[in-house]
């Protein structure tokens, strides 16, 4: 009869370690879809925007984060200068620019 009881109160931990396993299933689950479904999708759009902010060029027409469109006259470091109409440049930072359009948009 003792044997059976020390056999029992061994099996025990065993079940509640599995248990507890198991318990954890849902919130590793959770931070996987989190994953794939918001910083992943993130991750891609940021990488996306520095290539493109590291591939301006003069003459490159853009729109910025402010609704602007220009041209670009000149590249620096950190600004960019756009001409948003026939003598008027405006200096701005480069993380301000937000797209590129297609050449011809805007004249």
């Amino acid at each position: 009869m003792l044997i059976s009881e020390a056999i029992a109160q061994t099996a025990a931990p065993a079940a509640s370690a599995s248990g507890g396993l198991m318990s954890m299933l849902p919130l590793v689950l959770m931070f996987v879809v989190l994953y794939f479904v918001m910083i992943r999708p993130q991750m891609k759009r940021q990488k996306e925007t520095r290539a493109m902010l590291e591939a301006l060029a003069k003459g490159d027409e853009v729109v910025t984060q402010g609704g602007v469109i220009g041209k670009i006259t000149k590249l620096g470091d950190a600004f960019v200068s756009i001409e948003v109409a026939n003598g008027v440049e405006l200096q701005l930072q480069r993380v301000a620019i937000i797209q590129v359009l297609p050449k011809g948009t805007y004249k």
